[in-house]
């Protein structure tokens, strides 16, 4: 089965277009004001108004206001959230809209627990723990963690061009997400990394 590939931290239409071209299956966009990669409701329309049917647009939030969410979600044409905090099933739930759940992986790390408990997720994105950082570290974990469960994997974490072969090999995920692995700077994504992983993912 094919590995999709979601290109998260767009700030610019630019990229976002060009993400879509290489056939990434979707982007990210963070709506958590302390990342360097964070845009607000008028970026985000810029980026997202006019791509094309068939990619989609992922809106990732770390322990949000529930008013703030609903915001986004009215303003916007969001297919999935993505909650990247300590979010609660039940608050995830009550948008009525899909999500993904993001689990920070440490050696303790029950997944089937976790799929359990959020069972309502589409799918869990695991990343990798650093105290005090959301996401975004840019550093890998220890991929023997991860166990197979009765729901999509999507393996984000530290992932480039010169490992994602690797990963996908191990962890045999339904996708892989990618954002400092395939910038020039944060959140200004490199198009040249991106077609290398592009590339790579599909060789893999």
């Amino acid at each position: 089965m094919r590995t999709r590939v979601k290109i998260c931290g767009i700030t610019r239409r630019q990229d976002a277009d060009f993400a879509e071209k290489s056939g990434a299956d979707a982007i990210g966009l963070v709506f958590y004001p302390p990342s360097s990669r964070a845009v607000d409701v008028a970026q985000a329309k810029l980026i997202t108004e006019g791509l094309g049917p068939f990619i989609t647009v992922v809106a990732l939030f770390v322990d949000p206001d529930e008013d703030y969410v609903s915001h986004c979600l009215d303003a916007l044409s969001v297919d999935i959230i993505q909650f990247h905090g300590d979010e609660s099933p039940v608050f995830c739930e009550q948008f009525e809209r899909p999500y993904i759940k993001a689990i920070r992986m440490q050696a303790d790390t029950d997944l089937n627990k976790m799929a359990e408990d959020y069972a309502s997720a589409e799918a869990l994105l695991l990343d990798s723990y650093q105290p005090g950082v959301p996401g975004g570290t840019g550093i890998t974990f220890d991929w023997s963690l991860v166990s197979q469960i009765n729901k999509p994997i999507i393996l984000a974490g530290g992932l480039n061009a010169t490992n994602v072969a690797d990963a996908i090999h191990q962890v045999q995920p339904y996708a892989v997400d990618i954002s400092g692995g395939v910038e020039s700077e944060k959140g200004i994504k490199n198009h040249r990394k991106i077609s290398t992983f592009m590339t790579e993912v599909a060789n893999a």
